[in-house]
Formats: C-alpha cells, sequence, structure tokens
C-alpha cells in the first residue's frame, strides 16, 4: 500500500502545543499496552491474535500495534457497552464464544487450530464467517455473521485508529488541546496538519510533513 502520508509521524507533536498534559498522558498509556491477556485466556487470546493479523495486517518492519491487547483492555476495563445484538450475547461472553467456533471450525474444516491457519484458508473461513455460512455447534447463539459485523468488523479496526501509528497513516493530528482546529471544510486543513501525498509530486509533501509539529 503506498503511504499517503510519508514522513509524517503524529507523536511528532507530543511535546508541541497541539497536546496538553493530560492528553499526553492518555496517549502514552494507550501506547504501552503489553502484549498479553488479561480477559482472555491464553488460547483464546492466540485465536485473537491470529484473526487481528487476517483482518487488519500490518506491515513487516515497522512498529506493530498489538490490536489484540487493544480488544482485551477494552472488555477487561469496560465490560460489555450496554448494546446487545439479539441473540447474540453481551460484548465478552460473544467474544469468546466466536473465538472458541473460529477454532473449532478451523480444526473441523483443515485440521489445525485457527492460528494455525495458512493466510488463504484462514481468510476462506473468515468469508464463509462474513457471509453466514459457518454452522459448527460452537457458534451457540451467535450467529457467524453478526458476530463478525458486530464484533470483529467494529472493534479490531476501532483498535487499531484509536493508536497514533494508525492517526499518522491516516494523516490524523489526534486530539488538539489547547491548539484546536481551525479549517474545518471539506479540502481544507491547518498549516500544521499532515498534506496527502500525491503521485508526482517529487517527494515535495514528504519535505512538508517533515517539518509539520
Amino acid at each position: 500500500m503506498t503511504n499517503r502520508f510519508p514522513g509524517y509521524d503524529v507523536l511528532s507533536k507530543r511535546e508541541g502545543m497541539s497536546w496538553n498534559d493530560p492528553t499526553r498522558q492518555a496517549i502514552d498509556e494507550r501506547i504501552s499496552v503489553k502484549d498479553e491477556p488479561l480477559f482472555f485466556t491464553i488460547q483464546e487470546y492466540r485465536i485473537l491474535q491470529a484473526l487481528c493479523d487476517r483482518i487488519l495486517p500490518q506491515a513487516e518492519g515497522e512498529v506493530k500495534i498489538p490490536l489484540a491487547a487493544h480488544v482485551d483492555r477494552h472488555l477487561q476495563i469496560n465490560g460489555a457497552s450496554g448494546t446487545r445484538y439479539e441473540p447474540m450475547p453481551y460484548d465478552g461472553d460473544a467474544w469468546k464464544i466466536g473465538l472458541a467456533a473460529l477454532d473449532a471450525e478451523a480444526r473441523e474444516n483443515y485440521g489445525v487450530p485457527f492460528y494455525d491457519l495458512w493466510p488463504e484458508n484462514a481468510d476462506a473461513l473468515l468469508t464463509r464467517c462474513q457471509n453466514g455460512e459457518l454452522d459448527n455447534a460452537a457458534w451457540q447463539n451467535v450467529p457467524p455473521a453478526l458476530f463478525f459485523k458486530r464484533r470483529i468488523l467494529a472493534e479490531i479496526p476501532s483498535a487499531f485508529y484509536a493508536q497514533p501509528a494508525g492517526w499518522s497513516e491516516i494523516g490524523f493530528g489526534g486530539p488538539a488541546s489547547p491548539r484546536g482546529y481551525v479549517r474545518m471544510q471539506a479540502d481544507r486543513r491547518d498549516p500544521w496538519e499532515a498534506a496527502e501525498a500525491y503521485p508526482g509530486d517529487g517527494g515535495r509533501t514528504a519535505k512538508i510533513n517533515a517539518k509539520i509539529r
């Protein structure tokens, strides 16, 4: 994938006027989450890690966001969101049943745990999950398509785009307190925001972003 914002790193704003102390503390807490389970069992966590790797693969050689850890912490700290999608149970129970069911489907269809699937087999299984084509008894009262839509696609991308690395990828400046955003109209940006690179600009945007603070 082409980097739309080359040279841009939102963390370069950390000590500038864009962020105040509470913002710095909140961001520091997010990026210091350890890649280990508190809510899930070790087995569930391994399945979740493999699932995150298929939903949002992260480039080799870059700092990897521990997406499974952030989903885990959200459930461990916040519990259920208060919204339940009938007939699926609340968040934590739905996740545990769904992960166990994906693992059961992998073992039934391919003879290995979900986290040992070849990437193409994992993707094929997840496509069937999205289409509601899985029927292992392990799903219990969690419809596969609903689990894919309301848990997998809702929470794994949310974990990624709550992180500074995710913000840098899309050119988002993150919280702006006390500086604030001024130019809110479409196709306009404040001078300190990231400029999107366009093909043929000769690296000009990378030089601009490298100066942004």
